[in-house]
């Protein structure tokens, strides 16, 4: 399939992850890809994976510059912007009683402050028919125990769609929420411990974890025209999780 032939795209936390499968699913559908991440080693092994039609800029979604100089470099060498995939995330455990500033501070800075001045510093570029597509969470609508300031930011991440499709009333772009559940993430095994993980994965009406690819097939089709009319929605890609 090619639904995305001569589309220019962001993926931001797009060197590993759900954010590399998407850049990689998006490259596959005929799209020219810029990933952003903090790691340039991991950048550098993702390009090496998706080939000539993607490009790596290094930096952090909580330093406006390196936003900056991301969309600058796109407006160098594309001139406009078809689709934002607001991608990259952080998250950790702590109970209620044990949150500290600096616990909070990290989370909001990179999952809401982050998505939220990815996709403003890119709105200029965006052409008509464009597509905004925020990285959620299936905690965004659960209660999760000692999880509670990293499903906050996902449910901040779930009103900025709700609100922005407001905002964005006649500029023909659209601006989506895409929810993964628990995925097949260094991430996520890192964050939750590969024993727990698999257990939660488990717990899943499908029964199993989701893998990155998956994830990035829904990231695909909020991407292309085939979600042309759809705003301010979410999809949910949990295994069920956060459904029943």
């Amino acid at each position: 399939m090619n639904r995305l032939s001569g589309k220019t795209a962001v993926v931001t936390g797009g060197g590993s992850g759900i954010g590399f499968a998407a850049a990689q699913r998006f490259v596959e559908e005929g799209a020219f890809v810029y990933i952003f991440g903090r790691r340039r080693d991991a950048l550098d092994a993702a390009l090496a994976r998706l080939g000539e039609n993607a490009r790596a800029v290094a930096g952090s979604v909580t330093e406006l510059d390196d936003l900056d100089r991301l969309f600058e470099t796109v407006k160098a060498e594309r001139g406009s912007l078809d689709i934002i995939l607001a991608n990259a995330g952080t998250g950790a455990f702590a109970a209620l009683g044990d949150i500290t500033p600096e616990h909070y501070a990290e989370i909001f800075d990179v999952n809401v402050k982050g998505t939220l001045f990815t996709v403003q510093k890119g709105l200029g570029l965006l052409n008509r028919g464009g597509s905004i597509i925020l990285t959620g969470s299936s905690t965004g609508v659960m209660g999760t125990p000692s999880f509670s300031v990293y499903s906050a930011t996902k449910a901040a991440i779930r009103n900025f769609a709700r609100s922005w499709a407001q905002d964005l009333r006649g500029s023909g772009i659209r601006v989506n929420v895409l929810s993964p559940g628990p995925t097949r993430t260094d991430l996520a095994l890192a964050v939750v411990g590969p024993d727990a993980f698999e257990a939660m994965g488990a717990g899943t009406p499908i029964g199993r974890l989701g893998e990155p690819s998956e994830i990035a097939a829904a990231a695909a089709f909020l991407a292309s025209a085939d979600s042309s009319f759809m705003t301010g929605s979410e999809i949910f890609a949990d295994g069920g999780l956060a459904q029943i």
